[in-house]
Order: C-alpha cells, then sequence, then structure tokens
C-alpha cells in the first residue's frame, strides 16, 4: 500500500486550520536593549494547571524572534473585544508598536497592555522546534484577569462572543460568535 500523499496546498491549509476559533493575544517582551517589542499570536494554548504552563509559537523568521529567544520573560495579553486596532498593530512589522497603546511594566519589568480580558507574565522556561516556528513553553508567574469579553479569531476574519439574550433571559449560559466586518 502506497501511504505518500502529495504536498498539501498551503493556502487550503490554512484555510482549514482557520475553522478552528482562537483567541487574539499579543505576546510581550523586552530586547536586549531593554525596548519593549510585541506582536499579534494566535497560537497561544494552556498546557498545564500544575504546574502553571502555556504554551505559543513563533516563526522563524519573525523581526522580534531573538529578543523572544534571549528573554527570560514574556507577557501574553489576552485582547479584549474591543481591541482589534491593537491587534492590527501589532501584526505589522517595524514601527514603534507602543506609541498608540496604553501599558505599563509588570513582573520582571515585562511590558502589560492594558484594557486586556487577561494578562499572563510567563518565565521562559522551554523551547521546542516546530517546523517553521519555535514553540515557547512559559511558567506562569504572575496573571491578572478582567470581565472584559475576549477578542477571537476565526475564518479569516476577528469575531466577537456574545451572550444571546434569550440565554440570559432563561438563566441558561448560552454564547454565540458573531463576525466583525
Amino acid at each position: 500500500m502506497n501511504m505518500r500523499q502529495e504536498p498539501f496546498d498551503p493556502l487550503r491549509l490554512r484555510s482549514a486550520l482557520g475553522s478552528f476559533v482562537t483567541g487574539v493575544t499579543v505576546v510581550t517582551t523586552r530586547n536586549a536593549d531593554g525596548e519593549p517589542v510585541g506582536l499579534t499570536v494566535n497560537s497561544f494554548n494552556t498546557v498545564s494547571l500544575s504546574p502553571p504552563l502555556i504554551l505559543w509559537s513563533l516563526s522563524l523568521h519573525a523581526a522580534s524572534f531573538d529578543a523572544f529567544v534571549q528573554a527570560n520573560h514574556f507577557v501574553v495579553n489576552v485582547l479584549a473585544a474591543d481591541q482589534i486596532p491593537v491587534s492590527e498593530a501589532f501584526a505589522k512589522t517595524g514601527g514603534d508598536k507602543f506609541s498608540n497603546v496604553a501599558w505599563c511594566n509588570t513582573v520582571a519589568d515585562m511590558p502589560r497592555l492594558e484594557g486586556t480580558a487577561a494578562t499572563l507574565t510567563c518565565r521562559n522556561a522551554q523551547r521546542f522546534s516546530g517546523g517553521d516556528h519555535l514553540i515557547f513553553i512559559g511558567e506562569v508567574v504572575s496573571f491578572e484577569k478582567s470581565e472584559r469579553p475576549p477578542l477571537v479569531y476565526a475564518n479569516g476574519k476577528y469575531t466577537r462572543l456574545s451572550d444571546t439574550a434569550s440565554a440570559k433571559q432563561s438563566g441558561k449560559t448560552s454564547t454565540v460568535l458573531s463576525t466583525s466586518d
């Protein structure tokens, strides 16, 4: 039996992967000169609660690659539903991404964005090769959570979670996705 498969069309694969709804985060750190750096990431996920571990992946070709590899800590900023402009600003390469964004320092002097749904300050615990990406495992050393709803992404569009009015009236929790155009 021949198990050889033809190569995947990267655009079709990306489209299929886009069917999975993800949160939208901005991961931040400081470079060797102490300047804040960050980028929009949707490859964030939980690994373990005990010990508290998370993961995310970074392209080997990212402009901020060296900063994250050399950093002892980083912050995962889980964006709130109204932070699409923040996501878009940090998705661009180059420029001062922090100039029009409210931020402050957190544990280990790491840059933390304000107005987020949650933030997790992490120690850079482990890294693993993952094809054209490097997978970062972070140990959560500090976190904050607000009551703001998160921004999510699916099928190439930002999406927001919202409770349906009928679910609220019935007392049952139900969440629907609505696409923002």
